[in-house]
């Protein structure tokens, strides 16, 4: 009997290809920050980009048709005032973003439906306690309002953004600096990765660890870990040899590795992006010029090398476009938007079919924007899988969802004022110049107080400096 020489996957022959300059997004100072983070984050409706900004820490955040060059006066978000190092859509409501930054603070954002006409200072909702610097921020997968938070304080910090409380503290579990942190499929457990070489595995609300890996990877640069849907943990990392490895565990026994796969001896930080539909991992090197893809199976070796996507330029970041975001129609399994020193540019990845007809192998049914649970439901022990939706159709935003997810939200912010207003007025009355007036003088007086933080700031600044320059004079 013949042996099969070759493994059949209708991902053997994913084809990657960058789209045309012209719908690239070009002249954006991207962050120069050393922090190892995506740089990046990206829905069916914007693409947020962390950028250099002089006195605070800023990002851009573009609706998706907006390509081409980008005005060195176009609005930021700008309300930190240290470099942000991380950002993070949230996956029920399109329209809120939340930030971390060196100013020990995370914010999250609402962001108009059209995208920002105005710089944006004012947050929703700012959430204090952590004691340095806040380098990862995470949303729940499937509870409505759930943000996770890593610091450099070492500890976790779980809040209920609808009530700006800090519900969870795990402050005792990690003695270094967090690398990753990943939520489980039903966001019941999560998977961290820290400096002391450990993975370890965490209930987070009975505040215990469930299990620990030392030396998961021997090498002493960061490791990334990630749940898979299946529940194993897929890790990224550096072997005593300084080779990049990557991992495969599974959670009830993580004595022994189900794999691992070295790779090459490039010292860029491995980002992995997973897919739990096609259970396809894409891994992204921080200063590398290509994407490697990888295929999960329960065949040895467990983790199959697809193929590469290579370019000439490296890589200085990179955002992962959600399931619903991507265009069925043209068999487009993953989108990638990689930030070069002084543009972003699309990456399509696509499986080449003959047929024009919905490919449902490659689009099982997938999670969709809707909460499974509230908050309050999470908090008090409740679990729920992600909500999943069809693409057969293509996913189609509509605007009854975004403003039913908006008005549940406990977020306070403006426009929910205005909508919730709209109903007193009589169909018949003519539009009042009283309330447009008002309108204006308010969009005015948001941006002079917007203009007054950024002097104040800049007035600090230069205080500082001539601190310093007066020292050394002495």
């Amino acid at each position: 009997m013949l042996r099969r020489v070759v493994r059949q996957s209708k991902f053997r022959h994913v084809f990657g290809q960058a789209v045309r300059n012209d719908q690239c997004y070009d002249d954006i100072r991207v962050s120069r920050v050393t922090w190892d983070s995506s740089f990046c984050a990206v829905n069916p409706k914007f693409v947020a980009i962390i950028i250099d900004a002089s006195g605070g820490g800023a990002f851009l955040v573009l609706p998706l048709t907006k390509t081409g060059r980008i005005d060195k006066v176009y609005p930021t978000v700008c309300g930190h005032t240290g470099p942000v190092l991380d950002i993070d859509w949230c996956p029920h409501n399109d329209l809120v973003i939340a930030s971390g930054s060196e100013d020990c603070t995370v914010m999250v954002w609402q962001i108009p439906e059209n995208g920002l006409e105005n710089p944006l200072s004012e947050p929703a909702v700012v959430l204090e306690g952590h004691s340095k610097r806040v380098g990862i921020v995470s949303w729940h997968p499937t509870a409505r309002n759930v943000l996770l938070s890593a610091g450099c304080d070492n500890q976790i910090i779980i809040w209920n953004v609808g009530t700006g409380e800090a519900m969870i503290n795990l402050e005792d579990m990690h003695p270094d600096v967090i690398f990753s942190v990943s939520w489980s499929r039903n966001g019941s457990l999560l998977c961290t990765a820290c400096k002391d070489k450990k993975v370890r595995v965490i209930d987070p609300r009975k505040k215990k660890i469930v299990a620990e890996k030392d030396k998961a990877h021997e090498g002493a640069r960061p490791m990334r870990a990630i749940f898979l849907a299946d529940g194993n943990i897929f890790t990224t990392g550096f072997s005593r040899m300084s080779e990049r490895q990557l991992a495969l565990w599974k959670t009830d026994n993580m004595d022994e590795p189900i794999c691992v796969q070295e790779m090459d001896t490039s010292n860029g930080v491995l980002l992995p992006f997973y897919d739990p539909d096609t259970s396809v991992v894409y891994l992204c090197g921080k200063g590398d010029s290509s994407i490697r893809y990888f295929e999960i199976t329960d065949e040895a070796p467990f983790v199959h090398y697809l193929s590469t996507f290579s370019t000439k330029e490296p890589q200085r970041g990179m955002g992962y476009m959600p399931k619903r975001g991507l265009d069925v129609n043209k068999c487009e399994i993953a989108r990638f938007y990689k930030l070069h020193e002084r543009k972003c540019e699309p990456i399509i990845m696509t499986v080449p079919r003959k047929s024009d007809l919905f490919q449902d192998d490659l689009y099982p049914d997938t999670a969709g924007p809707d909460p499974a649970l509230e908050a309050e439901e999470w908090f008090a022990g409740k679990n729920g899988g992600p909500i999943l939706i069809s693409l057969k159709d293509g996913y189609v935003s509509t605007k009854s969802r975004d403003l039913k997810v908006v008005k549940k939200n406990v977020l306070e912010s403006k426009p929910v004022v205005k909508a919730e207003n709209v109903p007193h007025v009589p169909k018949h009355a003519p539009p009042q110049p009283a309330v447009k007036m008002e309108d204006k003088l308010e969009e005015v007086l948001r941006e002079f107080k917007s203009l007054r933080d950024r002097v104040i700031l800049q007035d600090r600044r230069i205080a500082r400096l001539e601190e310093q320059v007066a020292k050394v004079a002495m």
